[in-house]
């Protein structure tokens, strides 16, 4: 097994799933209603539960500890995408990246699920029952804000029009891309945002909104090489403060 290539997979994942817990957290208080943010804490909860069992993966082949992986590195070190690290603004942009980032990784975690790097594929079988309630729950809530008000409508189409430029960064390849197929490992990034598409035009096509022509969209590409935005290293720095207080403390 190309391990080079695994590692470079897996820093990924964990990453986006790091990153992405932490920021929909921020939600802890502060949800529209009280529902939607208790489910934002439990989905954020989800997330850093499945970064951490992607970071034992990492350490099992050799990687350090997942806490000092987790929250020892500085931005240019992080492998995540830059729709992860945006910040949460106005819950209609949360409720877009939701969506556009757990239809990815529900499809992910599904093929992946057929790795042939085989510790990889059962964390990915166990991890896609908590992906596909993440997917519906965005589902549901595109769907009645997506088809309820004009001022809903229009919020929800601008956050999907600045969203959607970050969401193609999900697939930015790296140079490990090849190996990644060859091997097995994974079916590709092209082959996944293939599905991707098809998935989201599928929901939004029950609503209001318009999915524009993604070819027409110059992906922000970046995050998986160390190019992030000015947004993560502040969340890194209040990340590792418990750390830094006492490295000995459990997630």
């Amino acid at each position: 097994m190309n391990q080079a290539a695994l590692k470079d997979l897996l820093y990924r994942l964990a990453d986006d799933q790091l990153i992405l817990g932490h920021r929909n957290s921020e939600w802890n208080g502060l949800g529209p209603i009280l529902e939607e943010d208790i489910a934002f804490s439990s989905m954020a909860q989800d997330k850093l539960g499945h970064s951490l069992q992607l970071y034992l993966l990492l350490n099992q082949l050799g990687e350090a500890e997942p806490d000092t992986v987790a929250f020892t590195r500085n931005a240019p070190q992080f492998h995540c995408s830059q729709l992860v690290e945006l910040p949460i603004g106005e819950y209609d942009f949360s409720l877009i990246r939701h969506f556009l980032y757990d239809h990815a990784e529900l499809l992910r975690f599904e093929a992946l699920g057929q790795s042939s790097y085989e510790p990889l594929a059962q964390v990915a079988r166990k991890l896609k029952g908590e992906l596909k309630y993440h997917v519906l729950h965005a589902n549901t809530w595109v769907k009645r804000l997506g088809s309820s008000t004009e001022e809903a409508i229009e919020r929800l189409q601008q956050s999907l029009n600045y969203a959607l430029p970050y969401a193609l960064g999900l697939f930015e390849k790296t140079d490990q891309e090849e190996a990644i197929i060859a091997e097995g490992i994974f079916i590709g990034e092209d082959a996944l945002k293939g599905r991707w598409e098809e998935s989201i035009r599928t929901v939004l096509s029950q609503t209001a909104l318009q999915l524009p022509d993604l070819r027409t969209l110059t992906p922000v590409y970046g995050g998986r090489t160390g190019e992030h935005t000015e947004y993560l290293q502040p969340l890194l720095d209040e990340m590792a403060e418990v750390f830094r207080l006492d490295p000995t403390a459990d997630w």
